[in-house]
């Protein structure tokens, strides 16, 4: 299945459970996600299923500006953290591991201050890990374009947010580089933090953890006019969207219920027209 479910917004265990019986198998975390909230909950929910899912999570940012962005965005703001010291990296996996087991890929969680750091503490300890056996893929996980052409050729996989998407296409110049190099693209946010998660757009939606400018809501009714002419849902479209470039294997959608978990679900079970695109793209 090309779909992953991310669990920053703090899947629950019916959420999470859902995924696993729909034929997700794969799941994203990160330590920072609800300080730990969400690598706690997969972690329990890895001891319940059968098999072996690939879980990939993240080293470098400790703390997010608000714990829980996603179910409470308005919450009490705090001074983001970040630690890409190789001694800091290789506790935190150490950490990841405890509560998760076996690992399949650790990402740099938006290295995009800190890229020489990176490159000279993080990647190393990285690699030093990777030969351990501690886990099997090392990527770079932002949402800056430019940071992840930086680290492309120091990579085995790419996770862009809120770039490649239906109103968002800088990434393209990043796709085309990951392709050539045989990079894997996770390509997530597919909904722009919930403007494309409506059939249709309402003026205060959501858009990349913000209020939606007015033109881009403008933008969305647009294009969910467009999809009805070919009896699609712009949900349906925007889930697939990312997956028209060779280079993207996954589309990473954050899932907080298990509702979330079964549309989404619905939408990849139902492919779109090729015809669609013309239209929708200029």
């Amino acid at each position: 299945m090309n779909l992953a479910l991310g669990c920053g917004p703090l899947p629950d265990s019916e959420a999470l459970d859902a995924a696993w019986d729909g034929g997700i198998r794969h799941f994203d975390t990160a330590p920072s996600y609800g300080d730990g909230v969400a690598e706690e909950a997969l972690g329990r929910a890895l001891l319940r299923w059968p098999g072996s899912p690939r879980v990939s999570t993240k080293v470098g940012r400790v703390r997010m500006a608000i714990a829980d962005p996603y179910g409470a965005p308005d919450g009490p703001r705090r001074e983001p953290l970040f630690d890409f010291r190789a001694e800091a990296v290789r506790e935190s996996i150490l950490r990841s591991l405890a509560l998760l087991g076996p690992l399949d890929t650790v990402l740099v969680h938006d290295p995009d201050a800190a890229v020489d750091l990176v490159v000279a503490e993080t990647l190393p300890v990285l690699r030093e890990l990777r030969s351990e056996g501690l886990f099997r893929a090392i990527g770079v996980g932002t949402t800056s374009v430019d940071t992840a052409r930086r680290l492309v050729s120091h990579v085995d996989v790419v996770m862009i947010a809120g770039a490649w998407s239906l109103t968002r296409r800088s990434a393209l110049p990043l796709l085309d580089e990951c392709l050539a190099a045989g990079v894997e693209v996770l390509a997530a946010a597919p909904f722009d933090s919930g403007l494309l998660a409506s059939d249709t757009p309402s003026a205060d939606a959501r858009y990349l953890y913000r209020d939606a400018p007015a033109e881009i809501v403008e933008l969305a009714q647009r294009m969910a006019g467009v999809c009805r002419d070919h009896g699609v849902s712009l949900p349906q479209a925007a889930v697939w969207f990312p997956l028209r470039h060779p280079a993207v294997s996954t589309v990473v959608a954050g899932m907080r219920t298990a509702a979330e978990v079964h549309r989404n679900l619905d939408l990849m079970a139902r492919p779109v027209p090729d015809a669609l695109w013309a239209d929708l793209l200029p």
